[in-house]
Protein backbone atom coordinates (compact mmCIF):
# COMPACT_ATOMS: atom_id res chain seq x y z
CA UNK A 1 0.00 0.00 0.00
CA UNK A 2 1.38 3.42 -0.89
CA UNK A 3 2.21 5.92 2.03
CA UNK A 4 -0.63 8.57 1.99
CA UNK A 5 2.47 11.08 3.55
CA UNK A 6 4.12 12.02 0.50
CA UNK A 7 4.85 15.51 -0.12
CA UNK A 8 2.12 15.72 -2.81
CA UNK A 9 -0.44 14.34 -0.58
CA UNK A 10 0.97 16.71 2.53
CA UNK A 11 0.35 19.84 0.01
CA UNK A 12 -3.49 18.52 -0.51
CA UNK A 13 -3.81 18.51 2.74
CA UNK A 14 -2.96 21.65 3.59
CA UNK A 15 -4.80 22.56 1.19
CA UNK A 16 -7.82 20.73 2.64
CA UNK A 17 -7.47 22.31 5.28
CA UNK A 18 -6.79 25.78 4.49
CA UNK A 19 -9.88 25.71 2.47
CA UNK A 20 -11.93 24.86 5.60
CA UNK A 21 -10.09 27.17 7.62
CA UNK A 22 -10.69 30.24 4.52
CA UNK A 23 -14.55 29.46 4.68
CA UNK A 24 -14.52 29.86 8.22
CA UNK A 25 -16.16 26.73 9.39
CA UNK A 26 -14.79 24.13 11.84
CA UNK A 27 -14.30 20.21 12.12
CA UNK A 28 -17.51 20.10 13.58
CA UNK A 29 -19.75 22.43 11.34
CA UNK A 30 -18.19 20.62 8.11
CA UNK A 31 -19.54 17.25 9.23
CA UNK A 32 -22.49 18.36 9.93
CA UNK A 33 -23.37 20.02 6.68
CA UNK A 34 -21.89 16.84 5.08
CA UNK A 35 -24.01 14.44 6.90
CA UNK A 36 -19.94 12.49 8.11
CA UNK A 37 -18.93 11.97 11.62
CA UNK A 38 -16.43 14.46 13.02
CA UNK A 39 -14.14 12.11 13.18
CA UNK A 40 -14.17 11.13 9.66
CA UNK A 41 -12.97 14.90 9.00
CA UNK A 42 -10.63 14.85 11.22
CA UNK A 43 -8.87 11.42 9.59
CA UNK A 44 -9.16 12.95 6.29
CA UNK A 45 -7.41 16.29 7.47
CA UNK A 46 -4.45 14.41 8.98
CA UNK A 47 -4.06 11.71 6.38
CA UNK A 48 -5.32 8.67 8.35
CA UNK A 49 -8.22 8.29 5.71
CA UNK A 50 -7.72 8.79 1.90
CA UNK A 51 -9.92 11.36 0.42
CA UNK A 52 -11.66 10.00 -2.34
CA UNK A 53 -13.04 12.51 -5.39
CA UNK A 54 -16.25 11.98 -4.67
CA UNK A 55 -15.53 13.35 -1.03
CA UNK A 56 -13.56 16.00 -2.37
CA UNK A 57 -16.03 17.04 -4.55
CA UNK A 58 -18.25 17.58 -1.76
CA UNK A 59 -15.90 19.55 0.13
CA UNK A 60 -15.05 21.83 -3.09
CA UNK A 61 -18.87 22.42 -3.11
CA UNK A 62 -18.92 23.46 0.18
CA UNK A 63 -15.67 25.62 0.35
CA UNK A 64 -16.85 26.92 -2.78
CA UNK A 65 -13.86 26.23 -4.16
CA UNK A 66 -13.10 24.58 -8.06
CA UNK A 67 -11.82 21.17 -7.92
CA UNK A 68 -8.13 22.24 -9.28
CA UNK A 69 -7.91 24.90 -6.17
CA UNK A 70 -7.06 21.69 -4.09
CA UNK A 71 -4.43 20.24 -6.25
CA UNK A 72 -2.49 23.53 -7.57
CA UNK A 73 0.02 23.13 -4.58
CA UNK A 74 1.46 19.78 -5.76
CA UNK A 75 1.22 19.71 -9.40
CA UNK A 76 5.36 20.39 -9.64
CA UNK A 77 4.86 16.59 -8.21
CA UNK A 78 3.35 15.27 -10.68
CA UNK A 79 6.65 15.33 -13.33
CA UNK A 80 8.74 13.80 -11.14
Amino acid sequence: MRNVHTPAYRAFLVQLITARERTGLTQVQVAKRLGWPQSRISRMETGERRVDVVELQCFATLYRRPLSWFVRAHTSYLTR
